[in-house]
Order: structure tokens, then C-alpha cells, then sequence
């Protein structure tokens, strides 16, 4: 039995629960430029803080406490630190040539946290490899004069995507989770080189799936649910969910409807309700729970977290 078998196994047997938010317990540090730079980036020109990615190699402490948090409340499966760890993310911070450096050590810290509580309990933990959507999108142009000008190719993507997957496979990274895609090309790009990864190296990857969508129910590049859905259910997927967006009671309807067409299991990783005027988030965990415990009851989801 190879591992996407085990686990879909399991996931017959339970629910798992993954994470939460990484950027969140961030902040909770209240690290400043110093802390983010350490002392390997001390002389750089350009700021990073903000760059949470980076902390993987300036503070690898942190991250694995952050793991260690989320493993002790429970979680089945931990996401690496890497949501922007792509060149085409870092290259906001000329950064672009530590991406393969940035995956790998993320995954070995995240490697480490999950085998030390596997070993304490009688559950396996699995980590999960994150792939963010990039903060460039294939399908929709960045300038409303030219509507068909694009800043990124499908190439450039599928090759930002492919160095990420291959680091976070050689770091330990159990599944890939190509994740808050709002542009189902984007999406496409990084399933595309994860199957070449697959068929180069005969492996079985594990591969999770989770897009977010505005109030309609529809992607950033117009697609509805059912639609993005039939656009990468041709690769057989671990899962296929919904995360972000606005919070799980507004997300509920459009999880009804996924569940009700897939053949994958589903995941869910909502925000903790709408954000205030200032960024924040004042939904409680006791609340944001019993909105979760109503996906649960209804058989919607097979894999719950928060985003």
C-alpha cells in the first residue's frame, strides 16, 4: 500500500483535522527586521519583514514551535512554512534563488516536529508541503487597458512551481497542497509539474487541492464551483476543498455543493469569520468550532483546519 492509499484509508476511518494559520502565530512573536534577517541576512539592503518564509532559515526555532503547538492541540497535518516560497513570490525581495534552500529547510523543520509526535502518540502525523498560488495570476491581466497582457506565463509558473515541489518532497514533505488558488490556470501549472515530478521519479504523491472564492461561490478568474472542480479532477487527488474566503458560515454553501460532486475527499480551512477595518480577526475558537462542528454532522468534509 503506498501512501496516498494509507491515507485515504484513514481518512475512511476519521476526520483529520489540519492546522492553522502559520503567518498568525507569527505575529505573535512581534519579530522585528533584526529577527527576520538574522544573522545570515544582516547586511541586505532590501527590508524583509513580512517574509515569513525566510524565518525558516533565520529563526528555524520558531517554526518548529509553531509546529509543536499546532501538534500538541491535535492536528493530523502540519503545513510547511512555505505559502510564498516560490521564486516568483521571493522575487519581491530578490529572494527568487533561495527558493529550492527555503522549501527544503522548511519541510526538514516540519519533518522533524511531525516525527517526534508520531512517536509520542499512537497517530501518524503527515506533513503537508504548502504551495501558495503565486501573487501573479495566468488568466487575468494586471493592467485594465490591456486585457490581454499577462505578467507571468504558464511556463514561468509551472517551472516556480516545479523547483518548490521537488524541495519540499526532498525535505520530507509527505503531501503537496497546491492551495488558495484563485486562478485555476495558476492551479493547473503546479498540478502539471507535480505530475511530472511523478512520472520522472515513479512516485505516488499525495496531493491536496483548495481554492477560495468570493461571495458568489466563484473563483477570482470566474470560475464557479463545479466548474474548477471539473478542471483538475482529472489528476487523482487526496483531496479537493475550499479555504480562506470569508469565514465558515458564509463558505458553507459552497462546500454543500463540492461535497455533493466529488469523488475525492473534501477539505475545509476557513478564516476565522470577516477580518475588521484593520486586518484582525475577532471570531473565538469556540465559535469558529461549532460553525465547523455543523460540516462535520453533515458529512460534508473529510479534513478541517483553519486558514
Amino acid at each position: 500500500m503506498n501512501l496516498l492509499e494509507k491515507i485515504k484509508a484513514e481518512l475512511k476511518e476519521r476526520i483529520f483535522v489540519l492546522d492553522g494559520a502559520m503567518g498568525t502565530m507569527i505575529q505573535s512573536y512581534k519579530l522585528d527586521e533584526e529577527a527576520y534577517r538574522g544573522e545570515r541576512f544582516k547586511n541586505i539592503e532590501k527590508p524583509i519583514k513580512g517574509n515569513h518564509d525566510i524565518l525558516s532559515i533565520t529563526q528555524p526555532k520558531i517554526i518548529e514551535e509553531i509546529h509543536e503547538c499546532y501538534l500538541e492541540a491535535g492536528a493530523d497535518l502540519i503545513e510547511t512554512n512555505t505559502f510564498n516560497a516560490n521564486a516568483i513570490s521571493l522575487s519581491d525581495y530578490n529572494m527568487q534563488d533561495l527558493a529550492y534552500e527555503l522549501n527544503v529547510e522548511s519541510a526538514k523543520i516540519a519533518k522533524i516536529a511531525a516525527e517526534k509526535w508520531s512517536a509520542k502518540t499512537t497517530k501518524q502525523r503527515y506533513v503537508v508541503g504548502s504551495m501558495g498560488p503565486t501573487n501573479r495570476t495566468a488568466s487575468i491581466s494586471p493592467d485594465v487597458n490591456r486585457p490581454g497582457f499577462r505578467n507571468v506565463t504558464f511556463d514561468e509558473l509551472k517551472q516556480a512551481y516545479s523547483t518548490q515541489a521537488k524541495a519540499l518532497l526532498e525535505g520530507g514533505a509527505d503531501i503537496l497542497m497546491v492551495e488558495t488558488i484563485f486562478d485555476t490556470l495558476n492551479a493547473k501549472a503546479a498540478l502539471f509539474a507535480i505530475n511530472e515530478i511523478a512520472e520522472s521519479t515513479e512516485m505516488v504523491i499525495p496531493v491536496m487541492v483548495s481554492g477560495t472564492v468570493d461571495n458568489s461561490g466563484r473563483l477570482l478568474s470566474g470560475q464557479v464551483i463545479e466548474a474548477f472542480y471539473q478542471s483538475v479532477s482529472h489528476i487523482e487527488l487526496l483531496s479537493i476543498g475550499l479555504n480562506c474566503a470569508f469565514g465558515a458560515k458564509k463558505l458553507r454553501p459552497f462546500i454543500e455543493d463540492l461535497s455533493a460532486i466529488s469523488k475525492f475527499n473534501v477539505s475545509v480551512h476557513p478564516n476565522a469569520g470577516l477580518p475588521d477595518l484593520f486586518g484582525k480577526y475577532h471570531q473565538s475558537a469556540k465559535e469558529m468550532a461549532t460553525l465547523l462542528e455543523d460540516f462535520l454532522e453533515n458529512g460534508y468534509v473529510n479534513i478541517i483546519g483553519g486558514c
